[in-house]
């Protein structure tokens, strides 16, 4: 189908408006998935969600899970027109730290920026406002021209905050009803606000909560201090072990397994990146990390294993002297390609085990783990998406890698067997997961419309 985008664009510039109150709408709705509390209204944005893609002309529903329901909507396209599959997920993370809000995080704003205006809000970039930008454009393909270019099914979880724990069954179970050609994802970033960039790189994940065990109750610290293990003692001190002075994983075999990254490194090595700007978003100025590497390569092609949170015994107001019973951690490990995340696990098994002392016992779960994904950059549908990046801003976008992890890529190359192109609109500045979270309008709008122009283009295949 080879239908104009022109007139989409103008109508989608003239109905801005229209398209900020419907993603405000959504905004409103606290879906916190990971916290039960909010099941009522996790579920109450996943029906907001199938009856907007109805009334566009979707066939859309529910789908259950163990978990959280998945949303799943189809439209036909003309006969031979390639079949895309949209990802997305309508959960978020919970809001605190609340009093560092300038607003209630769940009352979107529009506020002044420097770059314009921009909307605050949890979940107003992650993933709320990016996944709406692509429903926007069918629904200007179908207010313009009446149909659409491509064959579409819309597959939008309510997990992923959580680690997608129902995903990979979902995805197994339901495999024909979502096969596609290929899948688009919008959960990245931009280069900068006026540079695209598509994403061909994104590291794995092995989330990990960790329990050691000392005592069989809570002890007096006078009546028992230096006569019993401490587990708090004893986590920090094999926790303060994961690290060499050269910022090195000492787990065994965490760098048995790298893929030779070769060129593509060298050529990220050439980007502008701007390492002050980026540091300072952190409220930084020095890079930290692994050493002999940039800071392009810790955060895109070098894997890492941070402590997440640490707690154990009495943390409250005033005093309690004692030894806990128990002390515990989450930690994530960023994989890059070659490496496995239940390989990794087990090397972290014998790193707990050879600092393990005679009478402590520790727990290790598995909070959630995914492959580091590269994709092809010969692959025409990503030449598509180079193409209508290209047509939207005037300029090509750059080919970057990711430093942070979407599960569902990797779960939707493993079960479905497709490729996903990573088109992205967010910024290093938009304080995901954080307080104050944000969208720039200007980048929604720009999103919206790319999102329009890679549907013409994919309709031209």
């Amino acid at each position: 189908m080879n239908l104009p985008v022109d007139d989409i664009l103008v109508h989608l510039n003239e109905g801005l408006g229209q398209s900020v109150e419907r993603l405000s709408q959504l905004l409103r709705i606290p879906s916190i998935g990971t916290d039960r509390a909010y099941q009522a209204q996790t579920l109450e944005a996943a029906n907001w969600l199938v009856r907007e893609l109805s009334e566009i002309g979707f066939e859309a529903g529910l789908r259950e899970t163990p978990g959280q329901p998945a949303v799943v909507a189809h439209h036909p396209g003309p006969e031979g027109a390639p079949h895309i599959l949209y990802y997305g997920h309508y959960d978020v993370q919970p809001a605190e730290p609340l009093d560092l809000w300038g607003s209630p995080p769940f009352e979107p704003a529009i506020v002044d920026g420097p770059a314009g205006k921009r909307i605050v809000a949890r979940g107003a970039v992650d993933n709320k406002g990016q996944l709406m930008m692509f429903v926007e454009a069918f629904r200007a393909w179908k207010a313009v021209h009446g149909a659409l270019p491509v064959g579409v099914t819309v597959f939008l979880e309510g997990e992923e905050e959580s680690g997608s724990p129902s995903l990979d069954g979902f995805l197994e179970a339901h495999k024909h009803e979502l096969q596609a050609d290929v899948c688009v994802v919008s959960d990245t970033n931009m280069w900068d606000i006026d540079t695209p960039a598509l994403g061909i790189m994104l590291r794995g994940l092995l989330y990990l909560e960790l329990t050691l065990h000392g005592p069989s109750q809570d002890l007096h610290s006078g009546l028992y201090g230096g006569a019993v293990p401490n587990p708090l003692n004893i986590l920090t001190r094999i926790l303060g072990d994961l690290h060499d002075e050269q910022g090195r994983v000492q787990i065994p075999g965490f760098y048995d397994e790298l893929e030779d990254l070769g060129e593509l490194e060298r050529d990220w090595q050439a980007l502008d990146f701007d390492e002050a700007s980026f540091l300072g978003h952190a409220g930084l100025s020095r890079s930290a990390g692994e050493a002999g590497f940039s800071t392009i390569a810790r955060i895109w092609s070098r894997p890492t294993c941070d402590l997440n949170g640490i707690w154990g015994g009495y943390a409250g107001a005033g005093a309690k002297t004692v030894i806990p019973a128990k002390a515990s951690a989450k930690l994530s490990c960023r994989l890059v390609p070659g490496q496995d995340a239940g390989r990794i696990k087990e090397g972290f098994r014998t790193f707990l085990d050879a600092r393990m002392p005679e009478d402590c016992r520790y727990e290790l779960e598995e909070l959630g783990a995914g492959p580091a994904i590269k994709t092809s950059t010969n692959s025409p549908f990503l030449n598509a998406a180079e193409a209508a990046l290209s047509d939207i801003f005037g300029r090509a976008p750059i080919l970057v890698g990711m430093g942070g992890s979407i599960p569902a890529v990797g779960a939707i190359k493993q079960h479905l067997g497709i490729e996903s192109i990573l088109m992205g609109f967010g910024l290093d500045d938009d304080r995901v997961h954080a307080p104050n979270e944000k969208f720039e309008l200007r980048c929604f709008l720009n999103g919206i419309r790319s999102h329009a122009a890679l549907l013409g283009r994919l309709g031209k295949l």
